[in-house]
């Protein structure tokens, strides 16, 4: 045989010289749960290994996370019930502690990357995204004035990137035009373009207790079958202004990942969600699967089908282990 391809898989240095896929710690950002109690920390029972921090747990968490080189992150609130109200006030209250966290967190660490979410169902009383009327419809265009108000809060409060996770039509363009109007040229927007109403938030809902009350979300999310669809959203948030389309969740959506980074100049992102991280954590616990390299070859697969940027739970582990050769 004159072609051996094993010849470039004979030891771990050339197998090095020739990997075509690399996950760096650049790639990363790394969702973080805030509690108001600054003193507190919770593990989230559904994702081991998670927690919700409060302020000044979260400062520390940080910290250790730029020691092993992860710069940016993903801050989402955990609101409790008597704050919570139909059209979600508190999301753009500056006094609330997520605002005023947020102020903390670029205070202290101005050289990070702080990402936002922006969506109603936190804040909610009902659950939702979007605004229910009384025969439970989700109201688009009513939603757009909070979301927006919502981001402008955020951008005040030191947010590098909005996160518009709300799905609903025209929030982009509806935020950028808010933002620009009021000075904030420079905040970016992180679309999620394709969320899909997916199986796999489950854990997520726990650790935000922001699960719907009645309903589901699958009349503003997109449905899991659908793959064309997504160049529809993506279309629709170019035009609008985004800075990052995003494809949600990533492992059972890699052919979405690649169809956006195929047919789209800017650049991807994929949300590795709750549901995908506990799954792992499940398996590694019980000894069905090897917790590290299977958590390296999901990192892989998302980078490998186009993910310019990943977001996930897994992101100070891998960090840690990198730094120390482990990876």
């Amino acid at each position: 045989m004159i072609n051996r391809p094993r010849r470039n898989r004979k030891s771990a240095a050339i197998r090095s010289l020739v990997e075509e896929t690399k996950v760096s710690t650049d790639d990363l950002i790394l969702p973080l749960f805030l509690l108001e109690d600054p003193k507190a920390q919770v593990e989230v029972k559904s994702m081991p290994g998670v927690f919700r921090w409060g302020i000044d747990k979260m400062l520390k968490e940080i910290e250790e996370c730029l020691e092993v080189g992860v710069k940016a992150f993903d801050i989402f609130p955990v609101v409790g019930e008597s704050y919570k109200d139909k059209l979600a006030t508190k999301s753009y209250d500056n006094s609330f502690f997520y605002q005023q966290a947020l102020k903390k967190v670029k205070e202290t660490f101005p050289e990070v990357c702080v990402m936002t979410d922006v969506a109603m169902d936190p804040y909610s009383s009902d659950g939702h995204d979007g605004i229910v009327d009384e025969n439970g419809n989700i109201l688009n265009d009513e939603s757009l004035e909070i979301i927006g108000k919502m981001a402008l809060s955020q951008a005040q409060s030191g947010a590098d990137i909005i996160g518009p996770s709300d799905m609903m039509d025209g929030r982009v363009g509806y935020i950028r035009d808010v933002l620009d109007a009021n000075g904030y040229t420079n905040v970016s927007i992180m679309s999620y373009t394709a969320k899909y109403a997916s199986a796999f938030y489950g854990p997520f809902r726990d650790a935000l207790d922001s699960a719907p009350k009645s309903g589901d979300k699958k009349t503003y999310q997109m449905n899991p079958a659908n793959q064309r669809e997504a160049l529809i959203e993506a279309d629709l948030d170019v035009q609008e202004g985004a800075d990052f389309l995003m494809v949600k969740p990533a492992l059972a959506y890699l052919d979405i990942i690649k169809l956006l980074k195929e047919n789209y100049d800017l650049p991807i992102a994929a949300y590795h969600v709750s549901g995908e991280y506990s799954m792992l954590l499940a398996a590694a616990q019980n000894g069905w699967l090897d917790k590290i390299p299977t958590m390296n070859e999901m990192l892989i697969s998302m980078k490998r089908a186009g993910a310019d940027i990943i977001l996930t739970y897994c992101a100070k582990e891998f960090a840690q282990l990198r730094k120390e050769g482990k990876l």
